[in-house]
């Protein structure tokens, strides 16, 4: 059974950081892509990043470009999100998600609070 555990969440000020962790376990994941989402109150769950270990490639959505950082290990199945310069509008639960493709998305972990105050 494949699980995924994320880690790391919590309140900061506007303009600080955290940093995401995601500890997959119950298979390989080499050839897939892992992602990180979030869902803030009221709204739709919505992409934020993702990183393909098939050749390494990384993808953003255009609101946290140049302030969040996917990274991982594959050997591992750990998968990080470095967010510095938080805004009160990246406040949700962010979810970790494991699949075949970055836009295809199978395994699903429960999510971490991250509250960002002005």
């Amino acid at each position: 059974q494949v699980h995924l555990v994320e880690s790391g969440g919590g309140l900061v000020q506007a303009g600080g950081s955290l940093r995401l962790s995601c500890a997959a376990s119950g298979r390989t994941f080499s050839s897939y892509a892992m992602g990180w989402f979030r869902q803030a109150a009221g709204k739709e769950r919505e992409f934020v990043a993702a990183v393909s270990w098939s050749d390494g490639q990384t993808y953003y959505r255009d609101s946290v470009k140049g302030r969040f950082t996917v990274s991982g290990d594959n050997a591992k199945n750990t998968m990080s999100l470095q967010m510095n310069s938080l805004k009160p509008e990246d406040t949700a639960v962010y979810y970790c998600a494991a699949g075949p493709h970055y836009q295809q998305y199978y395994y699903w972990g429960q999510g971490t609070q991250v509250t960002v105050s002005s």
